[in-house]
């Protein structure tokens, strides 16, 4: 057997280095490279890369359980009011852990409960989507319907293009009774 592994450089700013990704690991990789009576994807780059985003903010947070004691708390050098002065780059990856784990709620919040559990487990645990189904109780082969209805639902999140249906040109705009340009004034007043 024959692990292929590929090479991707990561998005944002701070990212400097190419990762090593094993494509073989991940149900989403695999249901992407995977054709439907179609000839189409099981599901789209969109779908994929919002589930890969997701998968990225929770592993960075630290999210998943742990098999082995944490004995980094008990060490002297991270301990006090100095480990935050002494050692600044660790303070700045505790702050950017954190923020991975608030976006990984934020994230699971916008997508409901109802689907954030077949997220969770198939993007973030990489279970298969047999092993998603029997944990939640679903009928055989609609772990697939679900997962697309989870993924769709977090690349329109994320703003991810193609990742559903184009909204009406009027839903996606606020509407008020001001012309354009139109700003309200606040009066604050000092009586309060």
């Amino acid at each position: 057997m024959s692990i292929s592994k590929s090479r991707r450089r990561t998005a944002g700013p701070a990212a400097t280095a190419a990762a090593v990704v094993n494509d073989e690991e991940s149900p989403l990789a695999w249901l992407r490279r995977r054709k439907d009576r179609n000839g189409e994807p099981m599901i789209s780059q969109a779908q994929f890369d919002a589930g890969e985003r997701l998968r990225a903010d929770f592993w960075f947070a630290q999210m998943t359980p742990r098999t082995t004691t944490n004995w980094s708390a008990l060490s002297p050098t991270k301990r006090g009011r100095r480990y935050g002065a002494t050692r600044p780059a660790a303070a700045d990856m505790l702050d950017n852990a954190a923020a991975a784990a608030e976006r990984v709620r934020r994230v699971l919040a916008a997508v409901g409960p109802e689907l954030s559990g077949v997220l969770i487990d198939v993007c973030c645990h990489l279970k298969g989507l047999e092993e998603a189904e029997r944990a939640a109780g679903w009928p055989q082969r609609s772990g697939k319907i679900v997962l697309q209805l989870a993924l769709t639902r977090l690349a329109r999140h994320y703003g991810i293009e193609g990742s559903g249906p184009a909204p009406t040109a009027g839903a996606a705009r606020v509407r008020h009774w001001g012309d354009d340009g139109y700003r309200p004034a606040f009066e604050i007043s000092d009586e309060e």
